[in-house]
């Protein structure tokens, strides 16, 4: 269905839009429909990754768009960033999960934390796809309360010796390095580069997967692993740090969720139109209209919250807390409107015939990860009242 799609815009936030923002969705939204939506079915099925596409999203631009031109990135806005994540997730989450960690968890923190030399020898390959990153932060024992991890490493010389391990790990199977947060000595949270083929770096990777079947996932195990101290992110330490890059994942996932709304409102219209029942296409029923009329609603709100948040993220005014509020929002709003999209579609709607079973399962991952649903509650709750409740 998505070669046929139509983009909802309502209340014509086109307008608020720029040209280059306009030909950067179109340019995107041509390579899913080219790229993606043929094959995602399959690969989803098959619990496999499509690593050939790992090539393609660097060639449109997907590996940190925000990253200056200097070190290999695009040098756009924060709007092109989500616009990008926007039709990336309306074909796949995990397709987008792959650009998010490259670009919002590994690109980000290197680009905004790292040496000199860490940037020039990283982000331009970060940029092609030639080397891909994954993040670890969440630990088996450690999910929503990350400044309680238990991987560490200690000094030797001019290397330090790593300890732990991280799970739930996008791209963690195949990546080249992975941006890793563990404490020093004096339990201070730091970011590290970790090469693959260091010794006692393992990636084993995570099997029976209901959500994100085709993207690849996995753990991070360091035993013993010696990593040069000149592979130490130098420009900040703390949970500051990697929740600085959790807000550039969370921003681009509120993007991203409406692709994923977009593409089941579309898919639930058009079969409405077609599908007859009693005579007449059931788009001509009250409560297909009602389903129809929220999903609209919910789509056009979410719309301007993601834009909204967007010029605050250029503006380098926006909060965490804003943050977590659209992220939320909006993955909710797109979970909702699976669910009654895959209703229109009856029986049909089971089917890998179309999206929107994967998108439901896909959704189920994502309003986990980048901060629970939950713990994105509590977060405003905090904002609100100045009682943190965590």
């Amino acid at each position: 269905m998505s070669e046929n799609f139509t983009s909802p815009d309502f209340y014509n936030i086109d307008e608020l839009l720029s040209e280059e923002h306009k030909l950067i969705r179109e340019s995107t939204r041509q390579w899913v429909s080219k790229s993606v939506s043929p094959i995602i079915e399959e690969y989803a099925q098959k619990a496999e990754f499509p690593s050939h596409l790992i090539k393609e999203l660097g060639e449109i631009g997907a590996f940190g768009p925000y990253i200056p031109e200097k070190y290999g990135g695009a040098g756009l806005d924060q709007i092109s960033y989500g616009i990008m994540m926007q039709e990336i997730e309306r074909g796949d989450s995990g397709i987008r999960s792959t650009a998010s960690v490259q670009s919002s968890l590994v690109m980000y923190p290197i680009w905004k934390f790292g040496s000199d030399e860490q940037k020039e020898k990283y982000l331009p390959k970060l940029a092609t796809g030639e080397i891909m990153g994954c993040f670890g932060l969440t630990e088996p024992d450690h999910g929503s309360n990350p400044s309680g991890m238990i991987s560490n490493f200690k000094s030797h010389g001019d290397h330090v010796i790593l300890n732990g391990a991280k799970m739930w790990i996008s791209n963690s199977p195949f990546a080249d390095i992975a941006v890793v947060w563990a404490k020093d000595e004096n339990k201070r949270i730091h970011g590290l580069i970790v090469e693959r083929g260091m010794d006692g770096f393992t990636t084993p990777e995570t099997h029976n997967k209901w959500s994100l079947r085709a993207s690849s996932t996995g753990e991070l195990i360091f035993d013993n692993v010696r990593v040069p101290k000149k592979n130490i992110l130098p420009g900040k330490s703390g949970l500051g740090a990697p929740l600085m890059c959790l807000d550039s994942a969370r921003y681009g996932i509120s993007w991203g969720a409406i692709g994923v709304a977009m593409d089941c409102y579309n898919t639930a219209l058009k079969y409405s139109l077609e599908r007859v029942q009693f005579g007449k296409p059931i788009a001509a029923k009250q409560l297909q209209q009602k389903k129809l009329a929220e999903m609209l609603t919910e789509i056009t709100k979410a719309q301007l919250l993601s834009w909204k948040l967007g010029k605050l993220k250029n503006e380098d005014k926006a909060t965490s807390a804003q943050i977590s509020l659209a992220k939320r929002n909006n993955v909710d709003m797109a979970m909702n409107i699976a669910r009654e999209a895959r209703q229109v579609l009856g029986g049909m709607g089971i089917t890998g015939d179309f999206s929107i079973m994967r998108h439901m399962m896909n959704l189920e991952s994502v309003i986990t990860y980048e901060g629970t649903h939950d713990i994105h509650l509590l977060i405003l709750g905090n904002e609100i009242t100045g009682h943190n409740a965590f």
